[in-house]
This record gives C-alpha cells, sequence and structure tokens, in this order.
C-alpha cells in the first residue's frame, strides 16, 4: 500500500498526512511536484497548505505541475486520489472534480472543529464509515466554499451546520467513480482522541482499505 504525498511549495500539511497514514498501516512517501512518475504507488494524496503561496488562484498554479499528469493518470485508472484543504482545491484547477472553491461565506478564516455527516459511502474517503455517521475533524481554510454551477458534484460528507456557505453544505466531494474525492476538512489531524478527536482514522482507514483490490 504505497502512497505518494505530493509536497507543492508552500504545502504544510505533508507530515501531518505521512504521520497519519503511517500509523494506520500504511506506506507513505513524500513526493516532490516536479516528479513525472508515480507508476510505483498505489494511491495518492495532495496534502493541505498553500500550494506557491496560492499567490494567484487557489490552487490555479500548483495543477501545472508536473506531478499533476500521473495524478490525473492514476485518477483514470480508478486509483485512490485524495486531496485535502488545499489539495481539494487543486483536484477542483485540474478539472479532476467538479467545482470550485472559492473565499468563504463571511470572509473569515475558520480554525476550529466541524461536524460532518457521511452522505455517499461508496467512495475512496468514506467506504469505512456509515451513512448519516457523524464525523469530527478540524476545518482550517479561507477559501473552503466550494461551489458547482454544473451541479455534477457528488457530495460526499457534508457539514452539520455549514460555516462557509459551500453549495449543499459540502464538506466532502467525489467524481463519478467515487475514486477521487476531494474533503476540506482535515482528517489527518482528526485520529487522536488526545488531539480532541479520532473520527479521522474511519476516513483515512477507508482511503487505506481502497488500495487493496476488491
Amino acid at each position: 500500500m504505497r502512497i505518494a504525498v505530493v509536497v507543492f511549495p508552500g504545502t504544510n500539511c505533508e507530515m501531518d498526512v505521512a504521520h497519519a497514514i503511517t500509523s494506520l498501516g500504511g506506506d507513505a512517501e513524500l513526493i516532490w511536484h516536479r516528479e513525472n512518475d508515480l507508476s510505483d504507488f498505489d494511491g495518492v494524496v495532495l496534502p493541505g497548505g498553500f500550494a506557491h503561496g496560492d499567490y494567484l488562484r487557489t490552487g490555479a498554479i500548483a495543477r501545472f505541475s508536473p506531478v499533476m499528469g500521473e495524478v490525473e493518470r492514476m485518477a483514470g485508472d480508478g486509483k485512490p486520489v485524495l486531496g485535502i484543504c488545499n489539495g481539494f482545491q487543486i483536484l477542483c484547477e485540474a478539472g479532476l472534480l467538479p467545482g470550485a472553491l472559492i473565499a468563504n461565506r463571511d470572509l473569515a478564516f475558520i480554525c476550529r472543529f466541524v461536524d460532518l455527516e457521511v452522505t455517499d459511502t461508496d467512495t475512496v474517503l468514506t467506504r469505512s464509515a456509515e451513512l448519516g455517521q457523524r464525523i469530527r475533524i478540524p476545518l482550517n481554510s479561507y477559501e473552503g466554499n466550494w461551489v458547482d454551477p454544473s451541479n455534477t458534484g457528488r457530495v460526499a460528507m457534508r457539514y452539520v451546520d455549514d460555516p462557509n456557505g459551500s453549495q449543499q453544505g459540502a464538506a466532502a466531494v467525489a467524481n463519478a467513480g467515487g475514486n477521487v474525492v476531494g474533503v476540506m476538512p482535515h482528517p489527518e489531524r482528526g485520529i487522536d482522541e488526545l488531539l480532541g478527536s479520532g473520527d479521522g482514522r474511519a476516513l483515512l482507514e477507508g482511503f487505506l482499505d481502497s488500495l487493496v483490490p476488491a
């Protein structure tokens, strides 16, 4: 179960993701964004942070990094692809998920725990959860307001009390096949009750389980 954790200039959650995956039995390896061959990996995670400083539009520069060609190939091959926070934004910019992420409804940075409800268990992130299950994990973002003019997005989790104005209250969105998922809150920061919640384990365990052929 080899998982590539892509590091862009400005990424700051890669170590959290790698630690979470490793602690749950996975094999995580940090991969620089200029890498153009991920053929040895079973899945890929785009972690949170501020890729390229988010100086243009969030994720708009990162989507042109060489590694994204491989991320697109893996997505097309049905392999698990997960984008967390900034990674979610990048997946939308790359066209691997519908819609886009814009500034939060109240134009404020949100940094707190939020409660989510699982609305779709047929995705690589939610397959180990139960329909209607409540998940409590941290949210840290300014541009976490998901909008989808095409109305084609597949919402995998919704906020119980939407803090940022996302369409349909979406906190996590999947592609049609369910193998590409973007989630705005941070499951990797919610795997230990000592840090406030262990609910993120169910999500990352689902991601790891999806690496094993049925």
